[in-house]
């Protein structure tokens, strides 16, 4: 999977649950809610001020490893 800042947060935590562990570092504890489920990347790093590309490439280097 390659995820991009338009990846919906549901689909990255269907296709590897521990990528659960980047969300918690911005502040994002609410993953089980539907709505947050639904939301973007892009659309969480606003919310939770942080920068969609670092987080994008985290995600991404974390699966890559793996």
């Amino acid at each position: 999977m390659k995820i991009t800042k338009d990846s919906i947060i549901g689909d990255v935590l269907d296709f590897d649950i521990e990528t659960a562990q980047f969300f918690f570092e911005i502040g994002m504890h609410c993953l089980g809610c539907p709505a947050s489920r639904g939301e973007t990347i892009e659309q969480a790093c606003e919310v939770h001020g942080t920068d969609v590309d670092e987080l994008v490439k985290k995600l991404n280097d974390y699966l890559e490893s793996k």
